[in-house]
C-alpha cells in the first residue's frame, strides 16, 4: 500500500491457503494480461480460463507462462473438464494438463450428470496428476441442492483428494450459492459453514455486494473467485475496510 493506514486487519502473503482471490478470465488477449498483471498481480492468486475458452484463446502457452511470471497460477474452466469426460475423453484431458504443464485443475458437473461416486473417482485420478479444485452446485438456476447435499458432496469431494471445494455462483452470480436475482442464499452459506472450515472453501462471487457480504461474514481472508480482473483492487479495498461498504468493520 502507499499510505500508512492504522488499524487495518492482515492480509495472508503469497501462496495463500486463505484469503485467495480467483480471477475470471473469459478471453482476453495476451496485452489485457499483462495490463491485469501490472496492475494487480500481487493481489491475484488463482486465473480460471472461464469454461472452455481455453481451447479459443489465441497465444494460450504465453498466457499461463506470462501469470505463472508473476506466482499467479493458471487453471481450465470446469465445464472444459466436463467437455473431455462426457465424450469418454478424460485420460485426453489429462494429456492437455501435462502438455501445458498446469499444476491445478477443476472438476465439475455443473452442466451434466456425473454419479456423484464417479465424480469423486475423477477427482481421485486427478489429484494423482495435479491439485483440484471441485466445484459444487448447478448452472442451473431451477436447479435447487439443499444443504444436507452440499455439505454431503463437500465433505466426499475433500475426502476424494479436493484441495478447495468451489461453492457455484457462474460469472453471473445468479446460480448455486445465490437467487437470480444475485442475494446470497444466507441460510445455505450458514448451514455449509457448521460443517465445512471456510478455508476449504472457494466462494464464487462475482458481483461486489455478494463479496461484501462474504467478508463481513467471514474477514478479510475469505477465499473469493470468478472476480472480474478490473474488480481485483476494489475487492482488495472490501476486503480490508477501505471502501464505504466495510468502513466500519474494522475501526
Amino acid at each position: 500500500m502507499n499510505f500508512d493506514l492504522k488499524n487495518l486487519p492482515e492480509r495472508t502473503k503469497k501462496p495463500r491457503e486463505s484469503g485467495i482471490t480467483m480471477v475470471i478470465d473469459k478471453g482476453s488477449s495476451l496485452q489485457e494480461c499483462k495490463n491485469l498483471i501490472d496492475s494487480s498481480a500481487k493481489y491475484i492468486d488463482f486465473v480460471k480460463f472461464g469454461w472452455t475458452t481455453a481451447n479459443f484463446s489465441e497465444n494460450l502457452e504465453e498466457k499461463i507462462k506470462l501469470f505463472e511470471d508473476f506466482d499467479i497460477n493458471v487453471y481450465f474452466g470446469g465445464t472444459l473438464f466436463e467437455a473431455f469426460a462426457i465424450r469418454d475423453q478424460f485420460e485426453d484431458y489429462i494429456k492437455i494438463l501435462k502438455k501445458y504443464n498446469l499444476k491445478y485443475a477443476e472438476v465439475s458437473d455443473g452442466s451434466i450428470s456425473i454419479p456423484h461416486k464417479k465424480k469423486c473417482e475423477y477427482i481421485e485420478k486427478l489429484a494423482e496428476h495435479v491439485t483440484v479444485f471441485s466445484e459444487i452446485g448447478s448452472k442451473d438456476e431451477k436447479k435447487i441442492i439443499p444443504p444436507y447435499k452440499w455439505i454431503r458432496q463437500m465433505k466426499a469431494e475433500l475426502n476424494a483428494g479436493s484441495w478447495k471445494v468451489i461453492g457455484e455462483a457462474r460469472e453471473s452470480g445468479s446460480v448455486g450459492l445465490f437467487r437470480s436475482s444475485g442475494e446470497v442464499r444466507q441460510g445455505l452459506v450458514e448451514e455449509i459453514l457448521t460443517e465445512i472450515p471456510t478455508e476449504k472453501i472457494l466462494w464464487e462471487a462475482p458481483l461486489k455486494a455478494q463479496q461484501v457480504w462474504f467478508v463481513e461474514l467471514l474477514g478479510q481472508n475469505v477465499n473469493l473467485g470468478n472476480i472480474s480482473g478490473n474488480e481485483v483492487i476494489s475487492l482488495e479495498t472490501i476486503r480490508v475496510g477501505l471502501r464505504g461498504d466495510t468502513f466500519n468493520q474494522y475501526l
